[in-house]
């Protein structure tokens, strides 16, 4: 009775959190192509160690939570345990299938979407959530229809991202689609937690962001060759800043959020909020009546980045 009730308030609190976010932009998104999964002991479902053009990287999956691998934090492992309904050994054993079922997903290049929004973690290395897009689509989403992981909150904050909230609906179906046909841990005590989802909702290759970072209408495909990074890279000793973050494709100035505008060289804050309280727009070449860009350099450095 306590976790229908708690439930419900979790999600309000979340789509409100969502509906607030570009006040709180305060890094700009980037797509990382051609990621490789490595093989690291601490690895488990929703939290691993990437490689993106030599540089390594932990990655921790936005709104799910696999089971641990590991008893070693006996209160979390508990807990997951009593929300899957099953023992702690059953939930371990389900945590080891998440981690497998990842490592497969994950065998060929894979797409990364980050903010670099500290995820937290016990490693020295600093970890980031984010979106991982699979050949067959979202990693997050084909965890949770197969019972493997569940829809969780958490504390992450996806800045800016005006389709999150769509994004954690979707999750919350695919866990209920998981918990009827007991999948995974949900399928535990009738020894079914190999089975898998037939024809999976999560798994058509859908991007469900691509309306956001192709605003456009252009789409890039997640298969990649490590040549193609979008953004430049940190280093793993330094948080990453937002200069030298470049779009993907070109913008709509009408409807690009505060976090694309920015991700534009030569846009800072400011100018960005100047740019959204001046639309409508009748075309971009209008930028050069918001104060702070004119007719000068900065327009013309801009203006290859709109439609």
């Amino acid at each position: 009775m306590k976790h229908s009730f708690v439930r419900p308030l979790l999600i309000t609190a979340f789509l409100f959190a969502a509906s607030i976010t570009n006040s709180f932009a305060h890094s700009p998104w980037i797509t990382l192509q051609g990621g490789h999964y490595l093989i690291k002991r601490p690895n488990d479902g929703d939290s691993f160690h990437v490689s993106v053009e030599g540089h390594e990287y932990i990655f921790r999956l936005y709104f799910v939570d696999a089971p641990e691998t590991s008893a070693e934090f006996r209160d979390r492992v508990e807990e997951q345990a009593k929300y899957f309904g099953v023992t702690v050994d059953q939930v371990l054993e389900v945590g080891d299938l998440a981690k497998q079922f990842t490592r497969e997903k994950l065998t060929e290049p894979f797409l990364v979407r980050t903010c670099w929004e500290d995820a937290g973690g016990r490693s020295r290395m600093q970890r980031f959530y984010a979106f991982v897009q699979t050949r067959t689509g979202d990693l997050g989403e084909q965890l949770v229809e197969n019972g493997l992981a569940r829809s969780h909150p958490a504390t992450a904050r996806p800045e800016g991202l005006t389709s999150a909230a769509a994004e954690w609906q979707k999750l919350m179906a695919l866990e209920q689609k998981a918990k009827r046909e007991k999948l995974g841990g949900w399928g535990a005590n009738e020894n079914r937690m190999t089975i898998r989802a037939q024809l999976p909702e999560s798994e058509k290759g859908i991007d469900p962001f691509d309306k956001f970072f192709h605003p456009s209408g252009e789409t890039t495909a997640p298969a990649a060759t490590s040549s193609a990074v979008t953004a430049s890279l940190p280093s793993e000793e330094t948080t990453p800043t937002v200069a030298g973050l470049l779009p993907q494709t070109k913008l709509d100035v009408n409807s690009a959020s505060l976090a694309e505008l920015q991700n534009i060289p030569g846009i800072g804050p400011v100018v960005a909020q100047r740019i959204i309280e001046a639309r409508p727009f009748k075309s971009a070449d209008d930028l050069q009546r918001v104060k702070g860009i004119g007719a000068g350099k900065r327009y013309e450095k801009i203006r290859p980045f709109f439609n």
